[in-house]
């Protein structure tokens, strides 16, 4: 019984895990607006206030390791799925 990670996929395996890619790319897009939108908004309020704001500190972190899991993904670094199949990164 050969249980190693280096067994191969199986065919059927790889198209199901090509499907979660797609999903996975998608959102890596649309979290790349967020990141735009976050980054504005900070601005403005950095700019206004003479300092950021530390909730959108955290939440940038987070969503930076959030990024971070769906790269490592996509790349096949990691088998294991990021949000929304696994907890949200912490942005601490």
């Amino acid at each position: 019984m050969n249980d190693t990670p280096d067994t191969p996929e199986t065919p059927r395996n790889i198209w199901i895990r090509g499907l979660y890619m797609l999903l996975m790319a998608l959102i890596y897009q649309v979290s790349g607006t967020v990141v735009g939108i976050v980054t504005v908004i900070q601005f403005l309020l950095a700019l206004m206030n003479a300092s950021p704001n530390r909730q959108l500190i955290s939440f940038g972190r987070s969503l930076g390791r959030y990024l971070q899991q769906i790269v490592n993904f996509l790349t096949f670094a990691t088998e294991q799925m990021p949000f929304p199949f696994h907890d949200w990164p912490s942005g601490d």
